[in-house]
């Protein structure tokens, strides 16, 4: 797995985002049944960037924590059909691996909303990373039923790298 990060803010972390993020992409990719070799880019922005985001791909002018681009189809969610049917449209041609897509994660939020819940920020962004995993492996949580059993995912890889909320608990 290729998994890039661009920091372009001041805000730095007491932990590896790159390998936090690597981890969390893996095992989200293991709990799917991924078969392939994937490459996501991650940025990793401001309030301000990740607004100026949500207002021109989405249309909504405010700040959000994290936004999802999947590069991939599914018929149904972790469903790699269409990838196999596909192959070469959804793969680096320099690589092979198979784009799944990008993630942009406001580190201001980061950082707010792991003291609003009174979890580590490592935590925080642990679980933003795997909410956006998902979405790039086609989850989504329009419906209650699809909140559910996303936000369930969610719990089940952080439980699997004990990234939980005991464990995590700001010093």
């Amino acid at each position: 797995m290729t998994f890039c990060v661009e920091n372009e803010t001041e805000s730095r972390f007491d932990f590896d985002e790159k390998a936090l993020a690597s981890q969390v992409a893996m095992q989200a990719l293991l709990d799917a049944g991924c078969p392939y070799e994937v490459e996501v880019n991650m940025r990793i922005t401001d309030g301000a960037g990740i607004r100026a985001y949500n207002q021109q791909f989405r249309g909504i002018d405010r700040e959000t924590d994290v936004l999802s681009f999947p590069a991939v189809d599914y018929i149904k969610p972790a469903d790699f059909s269409l990838v196999t049917e596909h192959e070469n449209d959804y793969s680096n041609p320099d690589t092979g691996e198979v784009f799944l897509g990008d993630i942009l994660l406001c580190a201001e939020r980061v950082i707010s909303q792991a003291q609003e819940y009174g979890h580590s920020r490592r935590r925080e962004f642990a679980f933003l990373i795997a909410h956006s995993m998902l979405h790039l492996l086609g989850y989504d949580h329009m419906t209650e039923a699809e909140e559910k059993e996303m936000f369930s995912l969610q719990e089940k890889i952080l439980e699997e790298l004990g990234i939980t909320r005991e464990s995590e608990m700001p010093e």
